[in-house]
């Protein structure tokens, strides 16, 4: 019997715990070949927006997933004609390097939903939302269930307390949410990131280091720890 080839798979890779539990359900299936971890970071700090994360702890959670990293730099801040042709660029890449899908951790936001497609309209490469349109309360119990552990870096302070930067994501953080918060943050509330779970070889270890307020949001700013 042939055996059937599996579609090459690039994940958008935001650090963070959606696109860990992305990458966890497309490799369960089995019905995927993952790539490569696609980013997109500062051009002035290396980083990725919101979540804070440097290019240390990316390079970690590539290499502990087994997977090569894309990154992408961007400007700061960056208009959207040179996010489009940064992200074109890569797109072209990766359909050079045989990529025919792009999967995406996005869970019920219909308008970011709708401008990925339109990217990727054309170029050859389809988009996947494995998590798309689920509860997103049993979403963050799978997370946990299923071994994804991940810090909260950075905090809406409209939204939440800021004293929540820094903290685990678990169950206890989970508790301490406002009835009117995703518990996955979906609107922006918090943003995580990742450093153990089923997708890693092994666990990567993280030092926080203080926690700094830039306009409404509070930042825990997280390196490797040595």
């Amino acid at each position: 019997m042939r055996a059937t080839t599996r579609p090459k798979t690039a994940l958008a890779w935001s650090s963070g715990k959606d696109s860990a539990l992305a990458l966890h359900r497309l490799r369960s299936s089995g019905a995927f070949e993952i790539a490569s971890l696609l980013v997109t970071t500062s051009e002035a700090t290396g980083r990725v927006a919101m979540h804070g994360t440097p290019r240390a702890i990316l390079e970690a959670q590539a290499a502990a997933a087994g997977l090569p990293l894309l990154a992408v730099p961007i400007p700061d801040p960056c208009p959207n004609d040179a996010y489009d042709a940064a992200m074109a660029a890569a797109l072209a890449q990766l359909r050079r390097d045989g990529v025919t899908h792009v999967a995406f951790g996005d869970l019920f936001l219909a308008e970011i939903r709708a401008y990925r497609e339109s990217r990727l309209a054309g170029t050859g490469i389809e988009p996947l939302f494995p998590l798309w349109g689920e509860d997103t309360h049993l979403l963050a119990r799978e997370i946990l269930a299923c071994g994804i552990a991940a810090v909260v870096a950075c905090v809406d302070t409209d939204r939440l307390d800021g004293g929540l930067a820094g903290r685990d994501y678990d169950a206890a953080f989970l508790a301490s949410l406002p009835a009117d918060v995703d518990p996955c943050g979906e609107n922006g509330e918090f943003h995580t990131i990742v450093h153990g779970g089923p997708i890693f070889a092994r666990p990567i270890s993280l030092r926080r280091g203080a926690v700094t307020e830039e306009g409404r949001f509070a930042r825990a700013a997280f390196d490797l720890a040595l």
